[in-house]
């Protein structure tokens, strides 16, 4: 039911406040607004203060909502209301009335990022967990328990880095450009401070995934090797308990949970395990050999224990200026991510399987509401950010469609013919429907665990 809930509240938000953009400067440039609608399909309800003011309506499909101005379609405006319809107003300021829309998402968008920044955020620390062998970060000489404290793209201009959310939009954007991380790192306390280069730039994929990080190895700090909670399953089996500290495997010795984890998940072949593990003061042998499970696509070995510790976190939370500034560029670096991310799917070098749906916003609108407010506010905001840039594609029954049509009749001299317009809008709905379907497809198999 959360999600459900989190997922219509989610939907309504963005909505209107999208369509409350076209319709305030509409009304701002003199047209007439005939419906305001939430969603579409059949009327459920409606209100309407005289017969000559705008008509709001909820309809029964909420994954939507239009605005419909008086001259907009293609049907005839009487002579004697052409002062207030769409297609009778200059250029610009129909240009204005369909730019309002995305302007709205992009300004809901910062003052989403913006309110989370003041309420704040309980984020983990970025501290390390052993990175595996093949990894960047271990090639750079990462460590167990490394603190990352600041970062930079050039090694001269250097960032504070808050949590390991910060440290992972770094890596993100470092892995998009092609360019190398730098970061000063230290011990828990702050002592032995060092400098490592993770060489991002020599990964060879732009693809920006839970496969991409595995890749780069940083990872979150998970604690001591020590089992927290066991089900049914092969750690049980084999003797285990919640508690036990686990000293090495098959000869091996561990470190951390983050060690011992990707130990387990390397043994997809059920492979018996040797592991020592020290329980009240004694060290015991036993056999442990993991289930196989597949993962992402990906069959990894699980023996369902808990591991390690929850990480700590710190309140990470700014002030009205700094909130507010950082709220007007992350709002920029999400929607330049957003464009590159579709650029490379329309260019084939990004996977389309990246490309979500109403199923998976529906889940992580319900996760990020049991996380709380801020989080949930940081959540709306990427979907706000997200379709401000949709609607800009130059596409047609799209924001960006009309704008384009704009361009065509600023350069010409003239709209396009009706005819044309009919093809395209065709073809745009086209576009769309395939979009979502796939989208559809995604959400389905991501659920199924086959992505």
């Amino acid at each position: 039911m959360t999600t459900l809930l989190a997922f219509l509240v989610t939907i309504s938000v963005l909505v209107v406040f999208h369509e409350y953009g076209h319709y305030q400067v509409a009304r701002a440039c003199g047209v007439k607004v005939e419906r305001f609608s939430f969603g579409f399909g059949p009327v459920v309800w409606r209100y309407q203060r005289t017969p000559d003011s705008t008509e709001f309506v909820v309809s029964a499909f909420p994954l939507g909502g239009y605005v419909r101005m008086l001259g907009h379609g293609p049907e005839p405006v009487p002579s004697s209301q052409e002062a207030v319809a769409f297609r009778y107003k200059p250029l610009w300021r129909r240009s204005a009335i369909v730019l309002a829309g995305p302007a709205a998402n992009f300004l809901l968008a910062i003052v989403l990022y913006a309110s989370s920044n003041w309420i704040g955020v309980d984020e983990p620390q970025a501290r390390l967990g052993t990175p595996a062998s093949s990894t960047v970060a271990a090639q750079a000489g990462l460590r167990a328990g490394d603190w990352v404290r600041s970062m930079s793209s050039d090694g001269l201009t250097w960032q504070e880095v808050r949590s390991m959310s910060d440290l992972r939009w770094a890596v993100t954007q470092a892995v998009l450009n092609g360019e190398r991380l730098h970061l000063s790192v230290s011990d828990a306390r702050g002592h032995g401070a060092r400098s490592v280069v993770l060489e991002l730039d020599k990964l060879g994929t732009k693809e920006v995934d839970a496969a991409m990080m595995r890749r780069v190895g940083v990872s979150l700090w998970m604690g001591e090797p020590v089992l927290r909670t066991l089900e049914p399953g092969p750690a049980r089996e084999a003797g285990l308990r919640s508690g036990d500290r686990v000293l090495s495997v098959d000869g091996v010795a561990i470190d951390d949970a983050n060690e011992l984890l990707a130990v387990i998940r390397a043994d997809a072949n059920k492979t018996p395990m040797a592991w020592r593990v020290e329980r009240d003061g004694q060290v015991l042998s036993m056999t442990v050999t993991p289930e196989r499970v597949l993962d992402r696509k990906e069959h990894v070995g699980r023996v369902n224990a808990a591991l390690g510790q929850r990480p700590e976190t710190e309140k990470v939370s700014y002030g009205f200026a700094e909130g507010l500034t950082r709220a007007v560029i992350h709002t920029w670096d999400m929607s330049a991510l957003t464009l590159k991310m579709l650029w490379r799917m329309i260019t084939f070098d990004a996977s389309w399987k990246q490309l979500s749906g109403v199923l998976t916003i529906a889940d992580y609108a319900g996760q990020s509401v049991r996380l709380g407010l801020s989080y949930y506010l940081g959540f709306l905001a990427v979907l706000s950010v997200s379709l401000g840039v949709l609607n800009l594609l130059p596409v047609p029954i799209l924001d960006g469609g009309h704008l384009m049509y704009h361009l065509f009749e600023a350069v010409t001299g003239r709209p396009p013919s009706d005819v044309w317009l009919d093809r395209l809008t065709r073809g745009g709905l086209v576009i769309m429907s395939m979009m979502m379907l796939l989208a559809f497809f995604n959400d389905v198999a991501r659920l199924m665990g086959l992505h």
